[in-house]
């Protein structure tokens, strides 16, 4: 959905009024302490359209592709790496992970660089308290992440064009804002396989791309890592993928968003509506050179 992007334009797979009814590992509720004072008050988009309306390319390159290639893919047992410039290098476990902090309910606007978006209610705790678990060393200036990746279960990334593992990346400070969402669950209830099982980042001032999913390892690092989608198209896609109405991607603009459920367009908002809480992040960088 946006978090590992596609390049094509969105097509008339996108408005399909049905979908199939194929659904991927079964999930389970989450106890969540609290709903946060962080959540839009929007209408939330149906749980079905996020769950079947996917960018996942290592399960193909289709909208529908992941809910149905994902079914099988085994998030269990499932450790994340902690790396790099910390003073407490350490892998966590997904029952480790669930003990770092409350979790949360926040339901969050979402935007794809392909111009549609999405309202979920994504369950997870500020990265910030993993961060402070690991103690970034003072050389530490950057966060990059790694996405899960292994042929054998993934037979339809070869047809992506995509380099893997898919890797992604926030400076330190980005990754450190009480917004950015160290993800495990939806909608009440654990992440499904197409949607990142078992742990992903949500950052929702940015385009989707940059809310890896199914991490492995995370490294904190002293210099701006490389990203898979700036990687294969720098000319297209940016290291910091703000959500930037005023910025066009080279092929379309970026001015009007489509909400999934909806016929008519509306008006992006800078940040995607979250400027009060990020955009002292980037005062006085220009914007539309560091797109």
């Amino acid at each position: 959905m946006g978090l590992v992007g596609s390049t094509a334009i969105i097509g008339t797979a996108a408005w399909r009024l049905g979908w199939s009814s194929e659904e991927a590992q079964a999930t389970s509720k989450l106890n969540v302490a609290s709903k946060s004072t962080f959540s839009t008050t929007e209408k939330q988009t149906p749980y079905n359209d996020v769950t079947h309306y996917n960018n996942f390319y290592e399960f193909g390159t289709d909208k529908t592709d992941p809910a149905k290639n994902s079914q099988n893919f085994r998030t269990s047992p499932w450790t994340v790496s902690i790396e790099g410039e910390v003073k407490k290098p350490r892998k966590f476990s997904m029952d480790e992970i669930l003990k770092i902090a409350p979790l949360e309910e926040r339901i969050y606007r979402h935007r794809c660089v392909e111009t549609w978006s999405i309202v979920v209610p994504w369950i997870g705790f500020s990265f910030s308290e993993l961060v402070k678990l690991a103690e970034p060393t003072p050389k530490a200036k950057y966060v990059a992440f790694e996405t899960y990746f292994e042929p054998g279960q993934m037979p339809q990334a070869k047809y992506s064009g995509l380099d893997y593992p898919y890797v992604e990346g926030l400076r330190l400070d980005e990754a450190m804002n009480p917004l950015t969402l160290l993800t495990v669950g939806m909608y009440g209830e654990t992440l499904p396989n197409q949607d990142g099982a078992p742990v992903r980042m949500v950052v929702p001032w940015k385009y989707g791309y940059k809310s890896i999913k199914s991490i492995v390892k995370i490294r904190f690092v002293t210099k701006e890592p490389p990203t898979t989608w700036n990687r294969m198209a720098p000319q297209e896609y940016g290291f910091y993928s703000n959500v930037n109405p005023n910025v066009d991607h080279p092929r379309w603009s970026q001015a009007k968003e489509r909400r999934l459920g909806e016929i008519f367009k509306r008006n992006t908002l800078m940040f995607n509506g979250y400027g009060d809480q990020v955009a002292s992040l980037y005062s006085g960088m220009d914007l539309k050179k560091n797109y």
